[in-house]
């Protein structure tokens, strides 16, 4: 009799066992099934990028309304390892914001923001920065992919595919003026550094999104608009020329 009880038991134990199994499971294929222990591998901490104004179906109208995506406090500085070339890139960007950057582009000095006492002059003088990333005939083809991995991401909304400044958000009406990459050739490096970084004209800030080494390849990628066959001319030169440019690079940003 206890055998039968005994193995009654574990046979509605297995069962159990299965429904519970079975239930976790549903139809669409995106979905990674019912939640059981969501705080085992869901942070309940506030994370950046998370719509918290819809989380797991529930929708919160108060919360929809409210900024989530947070920015690291200014003048901190990523861990990257021990690559010298890359920490210096990630240190904090020596130029300060237009005067106007309050009233133009929502930049304030009590949220942490630096900024000039003149208009324009740290743009004028982001002419003399030059690209801590150096080109060559073994990275080119990785710098220009990457490049156009956040162009597309970041970019090509407003300024086209083709770099033309005839995005869809542009053909839609609901931005205009912005130039064909093609007619800013007179602009240097560092100015459209400058640009990306602190934002231009309607352009906004885009130092809180992508960090210095990101928008350093992202002006490199721009520059094959502006520039036919930009690559090509630049990915010369022997290796030791190479490394001894990218030693000098270093060492005038990390002055």
């Amino acid at each position: 009799m206890r055998k039968k009880v005994k193995a009654i038991s574990q046979y509605l134990t297995f069962a159990a066992f299965g429904v519970v199994i079975m239930s976790s499971c549903v139809s669409d294929p995106d979905s990674s099934g019912l939640e059981y222990t969501p705080d085992m591998y869901r942070s309940p901490a506030i994370e950046p990028y998370v719509d918290y104004g819809e989380v797991r179906g529930k929708e919160n109208k108060e919360a929809k309304m409210k900024q989530s995506s947070m920015r690291p406090p200014h003048y901190t500085i990523p861990y990257y390892g021990t690559d010298e070339h890359k920490m210096a890139m990630m240190l904090p960007y020596n130029r300060l914001a237009s005067s106007a950057a309050n009233v133009s582009h929502g930049l304030y000095e009590h949220e942490g923001w630096r900024l000039s006492s003149e208009l324009d002059a740290e743009y004028n003088n982001s002419a003399a920065d030059k690209n801590p990333i150096a080109l060559s005939e073994a990275n080119k083809d990785a710098v220009f992919a990457r490049g156009k991995k956040l162009y597309t991401s970041m970019c090509a909304h407003c300024h086209g595919e083709k770099g033309d400044g005839e995005g869809p958000m542009v053909k839609s009406g609901a931005y205009a003026g912005v130039p064909d990459y093609k007619n800013l050739t007179n602009l240097a490096d560092g100015q459209v550094f400058y640009s990306i970084y602190y934002g231009k004209g309607a352009m906004g800030a885009h130092a809180m999104m992508i960090d210095k080494e990101e928008i350093w390849t992202l002006v490199h990628y721009v520059n094959k608009f502006r520039f036919d066959g930009y690559g090509d001319e630049d990915a010369t030169g022997s290796e030791e020329e190479i490394e001894e440019a990218d030693a000098e690079e270093v060492s005038e940003i990390e002055e």
